[in-house]
């Protein structure tokens, strides 16, 4: 296809998608700029402008500590239970708290205090990095002999279930995992997974980072029994906004918080030196929420749950498709690599492409060409299309400007840079 067939075949395409309309409910200040970075910090919708700017001077600054009874004591759960909406889960089996890493922590020293005697962690290479630092330093901290084991991958991208189930035993106390592997975007068979995990007496704790709010999600039909995420990405909650954790009811009041703090206790306010822990979900915070920040996660979840999970992950499907029919034509002839799965089941909503020259391009294309990718070193560019706020010409016009920078050597200039972008990237 010839540049302007590629073009009228993405407004087509924009055309009969049946979610065009919620691409309006963000801030897009600059229509030029393809922006695929949206599974590490999704756009800003609009609704949000106006609750930060009521937040603040009503919320804040007209009820000051009036704020906690009258809007904010509750929105943990609150929230929670919207995200719960968006996972499979029950409302009560979800909370708003801290960050991914802390949810993790929390989760998986809960975990493993609730599997006495066994000393194996499993997880993968393909994890998130926060992730394992954060499984090695819990078993350290314990003291009680227990190590973490990784699955490697053999192709760089995927990790079978089959591998998965080899690496259990009946000494492993908890599975950790990324549902979305953060780098090739490999999406795990959760149920198959959680049920090898599950024959051999092990709790599982699931990292959705990546898959909330773009890959469907039942953590109740697949068993779970653990899992945190962000809300930043497909979710839209903002840069930095709090992330969540998940427990199964029939767990939660057999596992015990290793960060105790006042806000997980059942009596928040009688100060008393004793902890004694709330009942249920509630039990897993830890100390005062960021209110502003927490609150400003609304507008995206009400935009994802409007939408439904279903036809978020078919127009996902839609993008990546007519990305890689594009990719075949104009990329893989001038050296990129696809190092993602083909298969719509085996992957998220983010691509990745190899590059001898990765970084260099991806620092042209944010310089001069006016998209902003992402970049995973060695070789790695990352391509996010947020189903909601992406559209086919933005992947039409990704593609032809991933051509460009190599075609018109626009890359050459960066290739002395260093070896990782100078700049700060979420995950």
């Amino acid at each position: 296809m010839s540049r302007p067939d590629v073009l009228e075949r993405a407004r087509e395409l924009d055309q009969a998608d049946p979610l065009r309309a919620a691409r309006s409910a963000f801030v897009i200040d600059d229509e030029r700029l393809v922006y695929v970075d949206g599974n590490s910090l999704g756009r800003l919708p609009r609704a949000a402008i106006d609750l930060a700017a009521d937040l603040v001077r009503r919320q804040w600054g007209a009820s000051l500590i009036r704020g906690w009874n009258d809007h904010w004591l509750d929105l943990p759960e609150r929230l929670g239970a919207k995200i719960a909406g968006l996972v499979g889960a029950h409302a009560d089996e979800v909370i708003v708290a801290d960050s991914t890493t802390v949810n993790l922590f929390k989760l998986s020293v809960a975990a493993l205090g609730a599997r006495p005697g066994r000393t194996g962690i499993v997880s993968d290479d393909l994890n998130f990095p926060s992730d394992l630092h954060s499984l090695a330093e819990s078993a350290v901290l314990l003291g009680r002999g227990h190590h973490l084991d990784l699955v490697r991958s053999a192709d760089g991208q995927t990790v079978s279930t089959a591998a998965i189930a080899a690496a259990l035993s009946e000494d492993t106390a908890l599975l950790c995992l990324s549902h979305v592997a953060f780098k090739s975007g490999f999406l795990h068979e959760m149920a198959a997974v959680t049920a090898a995990a599950h024959d051999n007496g092990a709790l599982t704790l699931w990292d959705l980072s990546h898959s909330v709010g773009a890959v469907p999600v039942d953590l109740e039909a697949s068993g779970a029994d653990l899992a945190v995420g962000c809300t930043y990405k497909y979710l839209s909650g903002g840069p930095g906004s709090p992330a969540f954790l998940y427990v199964r009811r029939s767990l939660q009041e057999q596992l015990t918080n290793p960060l105790a703090g006042w806000m997980g206790r059942a009596s928040m306010f009688d100060f008393d030196l004793d902890h004694v822990p709330a009942e249920g979900i509630r039990r897993f915070l830890t100390g005062t929420p960021p209110v502003l920040s927490m609150a400003c996660m609304e507008p995206g979840l009400d935009l994802v749950a409007a939408a439904g999970l279903d036809a978020i992950r078919a127009k996902s499907i839609g993008l990546v498709a007519f990305f890689l029919e594009l990719f075949e034509e104009y990329l893989a002839p001038l050296g990129y690599r696809l190092q993602s799965p083909v298969e719509p089941e085996r992957r998220g909503s983010h691509v990745s492409l190899g590059h001898d020259d990765g970084l260099a391009i991806d620092l042209a294309l944010i310089a001069e060409l006016g998209v902003i990718p992402d970049f995973r070193p060695p070789d790695n560019l990352r391509l996010g299309f947020a189903p909601l706020s992406t559209s086919f010409a933005e992947v039409a016009e990704l593609t032809m400007r991933l051509a460009q920078v190599v075609v018109d050597g626009v890359y050459r200039k960066y290739m002395s840079e260093g070896e990782t972008p100078n700049r700060v990237k979420a995950t």
